[in-house]
């Protein structure tokens, strides 16, 4: 990758005239071959604006920081009329751009460039660049003299910074003159839809992936498989899948858009359990007890077969979705939660002492079928999650050390604390379900929740409940995701989950973002919304 830098400084320093009376100085990217630089990028500070020298030829008021959902993180201020689509182009100093220079260009109605001719007056110009060892999503956009300038140091940092120029100019908008330097704090920022319990299009599925990509998220998860429904096209097993599905023509077009939003899709065949439309294609794969009643949506994990048709479905779905991550489930397995599973389940029982020794325990048999999923995962080098039900103490088999935890409640019998996994040494994912679960029709103690209380009560350090887990563990909680759960789907419409979830998923990414509280009130915060449309 080149690493052109911007060399004319814009700014060489000033005062700080917001979040706190200090002196800030302006370090300058390293000079690479560009045409100007910029401050460095934010550290875990919040948005802070500095004021510059007036103009030479005409003086201005000193700009404002831009509104944008999530807000930036440091804005330097500057003196100048700032910048509104009308009349020019885009251009790329890099061939990698040209995605990110089209897609913007068409969204401002701009003219399309490409790497022809020097940026001018009324052009937005995307290059590759930044300091060594940055961010990848950091950027630095640069508005001076009429135009238009982001650098980040990889195509999605760019992009990143498109999404905060397509806010600030948005319903006849201007992007303010001065100097953007943005980076996330969480480098895991998600979006989950439960598309097994209830079916969603695949165009209100591009609608979402949209709307999460102008919110600088960069994840969806589709959990596609349950005890409802399949609903995903199968070459390996088309006999599990439902009427109402999705086809893989249909899900590469919504990973391509996906792609292009620089939106990683997180695939979920949860297994042991979830597995109730696998099994209702082969009744002789369900879990039964001693007594021989059926355990819902338990697939028999002592039978060779099983792990044989999961495996088959992880293997055919590892091709269509290529993407960094996977999510392998791993909880709510209905047999481990007996008084005594083995007992209750000796065929387990007996398996897991013929496979782990004489004192291992169903638990034991559980925790190596996640395993080996991962195993059989291994090949495709994907990163690999599980949910935190799946991770086990006290036995002879241990979760593979390399599981991100997906950490959603502290409900389940024998829920382990998340400072039990932080101070082990691994790391997790936030899928709190006192604040991030949207589950349709609100069964057993669930509640919508509200954009305000995530807002006002919620960090990624609220793992489980109300309490934050101590500060120091915050660089292994790698991020958070809200999440849509269809238990009671015909309780909403997708319009009305749409609309459900609109100041939810605003007022998490606020938060994933910068950790600092919001200088907004949430009743500024809902108005912005309301007014970038978005």
């Amino acid at each position: 990758m080149r690493v052109g830098i911007e060399r004319k400084a814009l700014l060489a320093g000033g005062a700080v005239v917001a979040a706190g009376a200090v002196v800030l100085t302006v370090a300058l990217w390293p000079d690479s071959g560009g045409d100007s630089a910029g401050p460095a990028p934010a550290d875990s500070k919040s948005a802070r604006t500095v004021a510059s020298k007036p103009s030479p030829t005409r003086s201005y008021p000193l700009s404002k920081p831009p509104s944008t959902i999530p807000s930036v993180r440091e804005f330097t201020a500057a003196r100048g009329p700032g910048w509104k689509p009308g009349g020019g182009s885009v251009r790329v100093r890099d061939a990698s751009l040209a995605d990110e220079g089209r897609l913007v260009a068409d969204e401002l109605g701009l003219k399309y460039g490409g790497r022809k001719g020097k940026a001018g007056a009324g052009d937005v110009e995307l290059a590759l660049g930044g300091a060594k060892g940055a961010n990848p999503e950091s950027y630095r956009m640069t508005v001076e003299g009429g135009t238009v300038r982001i650098v980040g140091p990889s195509d999605g940092g760019v992009f990143l910074g498109t999404r905060t120029l397509k806010q600030e100019v948005h319903g006849g908008g201007t992007a303010p003159e001065g100097v953007v330097a943005d980076e996330p704090a969480k480098p895991q920022r998600g979006f989950m839809i439960d598309i097994a319990r209830k079916h969603f299009t695949a165009d209100w599925i591009k609608d979402r992936i949209r709307e999460i990509g102008d919110l600088k998220y960069n994840q969806l998860g589709l959990h596609f498989s349950d005890d409802q429904a399949f609903r995903i096209e199968s070459d390996t097993h088309p006999e599990i899948v439902s009427p109402q599905h999705l086809t893989k023509a249909e899900v590469r077009d919504i990973l391509a858009l996906a792609a292009q939003r620089h939106v990683t899709v997180v695939p979920e065949i949860d297994s042991p359990g979830h597995l109730g439309a696998v099994i209702a294609a082969h009744p002789d794969l369900q879990l039964r007890d001693a007594a021989g009643v059926p355990t819902r949506g338990a697939i028999d994990i002592s039978e060779p077969a099983s792990a044989k048709i999961v495996d088959d479905l992880l293997k055919e779905f590892a091709g269509l979705f290529k993407g960094a991550y996977w999510h392998l489930g791993g909880d709510e397995y209905q047999a481990l939660v007996k008084q005594n599973p083995e007992a209750s389940y000796p065929q387990l029982a007996t398996a897991a002492r013929q496979k782990y020794g004489a004192n291992a325990r169903v638990q034991d048999l559980a925790e190596g079928w996640l395993n080996d999923r991962a195993k059989t995962m291994a090949p495709f080098g994907r990163k690999l999650k599980a949910w935190n039900d799946g991770f086990f103490t006290g036995g002879i088999v241990r979760a593979d050390q390399d599981l991100e935890v997906a950490y959603w409640t502290g409900k389940e019998i024998g829920a382990r604390e998340p400072v039990s996994y932080l101070s082990a040494g691994q790391k997790l994912t936030n899928y709190n379900d006192e604040y991030l679960y949207y589950v349709l029709g609100q069964p057993n103690t669930f509640v919508y929740p509200t954009g305000q209380r995530i807002y006002e009560s919620w960090t990624p350090l609220v793992v489980r409940g109300t309490t934050p887990v101590p500060a120091k563990y915050d660089a292994q909680i790698l991020g958070g995701t809200f999440a849509v759960w269809c238990d009671l789907a015909g309780s909403q419409t997708p319009a009305q989950v749409a609309q459900g979830i609109r100041m939810p998923l605003r007022a998490t990414v606020q938060k994933l973002w910068d950790p600092k509280k919001p200088e907004l009130t949430w009743a500024q915060f809902t108005a912005l919304a309301n007014r970038l449309g978005n």
